[in-house]
């Protein structure tokens, strides 16, 4: 069964950092896209960004490009958001998934529970 634990979330001050980290398991994970979504009270969810399978392409929403950086670590079945400059607009839920292919693909696994961001002064 595809599973996602994602970590890493907390409380941070405008302008602070925060790493976020999704362990995957019963997938082949070193074979996936991964993805970060995150879900704000009321919204959508809504695409943060994502990672091919090398770990050679990347792509983001416009509103985080230059602020989160995705890698991930096929060796460990690990997916990471590294976010910078962080604003109280990216307060939300933040889930992690996998994807079939880079264009088009479908999402494959079940939602976990996700990892709250909130950002607060």
């Amino acid at each position: 069964q595809v599973q996602f634990v994602e970590s890493g979330g907390g409380l941070v001050q405008p302008g602070g950092s925060l790493r976020l980290s999704c362990a995957a398991s019963g997938v082949y994970f070193s074979t996936f896209v991964m993805s970060w979504y995150r879900q704000a009270p009321g919204k959508e969810r809504e695409f943060i960004a994502d990672i091919d399978s090398a770990a050679v392409r990347t792509r983001y929403r416009d509103s985080v490009k230059g602020r989160f950086t995705i890698s991930r670590d096929n060796a460990e079945n690990m997916l990471y958001l590294q976010m910078d400059s962080l604003k109280p607009e990216d307060t939300a839920v933040y889930l992690c998934n996998a994807k079939t292919a880079w264009v088009g693909g479908a999402i494959i696994g079940n939602w976990g529970l996700g990892t709250q961001v909130t950002v607060s002064s």
